[in-house]
């Protein structure tokens, strides 16, 4: 080998290595996780790269998770940013005013059989008009509602938006002008949705994660929103502070020395991103172990739907997961709770949640004690697709309780994400 050839040689594999580093410590960071690095070694061990490639393309051709779509629009929030969010209507015949598929067909096949169920529910005599609004969780999109969504298609009114920096949304500017993020700034974001796809009617909020956090600054600037026109709030699996304290399931010393070197860690991956991006497409196995770890409690989740959840977090760039990360550690709203005291509120959380433990739920129930407190056996912080049958259950009574849907709706059998005996 020439010296010219063995120079570059070295370069190269200091190259991937550098890549390998840069993509564990991503996948890292963007779950806050470790503990499932010993099972996906063994599972290198037993499964070529090229199979789980071709797993990964299957799984990902075998669900309609993520494609129903709805009536698009844009929103600016206050320093310009434009906010993408989907509405879907509700006909006055109790049809669907959006298609359920990319193209609008309704060819979702978590949308089947929808059309009978809307005449049997609807009757003579169409709901209140209420618009639910959905708000997703750090490095998700709108689609991570897609259970939901599917079930109560047509039924009611609801809009779903992307953050800025996530999903279809524009990446946020003042953030690409060095401004840092924090979880007011969404609040304002909630407010120009709001504006811009229901700007009038009553409301329902539901928050999930990083969701809810943004309802409760959404209460602080604009309390006479709330209590003007919010019917009723939904939160799933968040929190209302003293997120600097959860463990992640990982022993206390370790996280504390994690966190006395994270900040400076961020800002060095995230000005380093396309690098960093190139380390986590290197180390997808890995990063696949550590989103099951971190999103689901139990063990029977299909697996195209974990898949779809690697797709959602993965889709989201590191130097976004690096500026919206700090705001977790300032965020404290429980002074804010009040302002929901005296509407319906659902509180609904998985035991088995690293990311939000449900005792910040619990924390949550305790400024709100007529709120329903639900603790979902089982489950990891993606409540809504892990057990999204509960999730739509608890909803759809809440939306009943406001009359925001008849009575006798009956959302069961959308959902359904456990793998059956034989499959």
């Amino acid at each position: 080998m020439s010296e010219i050839s063995a120079g570059d040689a070295v370069t190269t594999a200091a190259t991937a290595v550098g890549w390998r580093r840069a993509g564990i410590a991503g996948a890292a960071i963007g779950v806050i996780a470790a503990g499932a690095a010993a099972g996906v070694a063994v599972e290198r061990l037993t499964v070529g790269r090229g199979m789980r490639r071709r797993a990964r393309l299957a799984l990902d051709a075998s669900g309609p998770y993520g494609s129903l779509r709805g009536l698009p629009g844009r929103a600016a929030a206050d320093d310009g940013t434009e906010l993408y969010y989907e509405v879907d209507e509700v006909e006055p015949d109790g049809g669907p005013g959006a298609g359920g598929g990319e193209s609008g067909t309704g060819d979702s096949a978590a949308a089947t059989g929808a059309g009978t169920r809307r005449r049997r529910l609807f009757g003579r005599k169409a709901p209140a008009p209420v618009t639910v609004v959905f708000s997703h969780g750090y490095c998700l999109s709108q689609d991570s509602w897609h259970f939901q969504r599917a079930a109560l298609r047509g039924l009611v009114r609801t809009v779903h938006w992307d953050q800025r920096s996530h999903g279809r949304s524009e990446r946020g500017r003042a953030q690409a002008d060095g401004v840092t993020v924090g979880i007011d700034q969404l609040g304002r974001d909630l407010k120009a949705v709001i504006d811009a796809a229901a700007p009038e009617g009553r409301l329902v909020l539901v928050g999930h994660s990083m969701g809810g956090m943004t309802m409760m600054a959404l209460a602080e600037q604009y309390p006479q929103l709330i209590r003007d026109r919010v019917a009723a709030v939904a939160f799933i699996g968040t929190s209302s502070g003293k997120l600097g304290e959860v463990s992640f399931g990982l022993p206390i010393a370790g996280v504390n020395a994690v966190r006395r070197v994270l900040p400076g860690v961020l800002r060095a991956l995230g000005s380093q991103a396309e690098l960093v991006e190139r380390g986590r497409r290197a180390t997808a196995d890995l990063f696949a172990g550590l989103i099951k770890r971190y999103s689901f409690g139990s063990r029977d989740v299909d697996p195209s739907v974990e898949r779809f959840a690697e797709r959602l977090i993965e889709s989201t760039p590191i130097d976004v997961v690096a500026e919206f990360y700090p705001a977790f550690t300032e965020h404290d709203k429980s002074h804010v709770l009040p302002a929901f005291r005296d509407l319906p509120v659902l509180i609904l959380a998985g035991d088995k949640d690293l990311v939000t433990p449900s005792s910040h739920s619990e924390a949550i129930a305790d400024h709100l004690p007529d709120a329903e407190l639900v603790i979902v056996p089982d489950a990891g912080h993606l409540v809504m697709l892990e057990h999204p049958e509960t999730v739509t259950d608890r909803l759809a009574d809440l939306l009943v309780r406001v009359g925001a849907v008849p009575a006798a709706t009956n959302v069961g059998g959308h959902g359904s994400t456990a793998q059956q005996p034989g499959g």
